[in-house]
């Protein structure tokens, strides 16, 4: 699948349905620069809690999970504001 960039949104991967609600939400954030979905990875058991969830900060943003039951993707968030994004991202989708 050929790279495509919609905004900030770098699409290399497909996207999850339901991810791309949350996603065009996110690019519209201040502190937002470039969105990059990753890899999904099918889970057997559709178990388990479904939405968007912040991972953990990396050296430029944080990784993100979106899970919809049966799958797992990751997305990348590049951003100009750890402690702002962290804040506007619990305010919108919780802790």
């Amino acid at each position: 699948m050929p790279k495509r960039r919609s905004g900030k949104l770098k699409v290399e991967h497909h996207l999850l349905e339901g991810l791309d609600k949350f996603l065009k939400e996110i690019q519209n954030w201040e502190v937002v620069e470039s969105i990059i979905p990753g890899r999904i990875v099918r889970q057997n058991k559709g178990r388990g809690s479904k939405g968007l969830f912040l991972k953990y900060r990396t050296l430029s943003g944080y990784k993100l999970l979106y899970k919809n039951g049966t799958s797992v993707q990751e997305v990348f968030v590049v951003c100009s504001d750890y402690k702002r994004f962290e804040e506007l991202f619990k305010e919108r989708f919780g802790g």
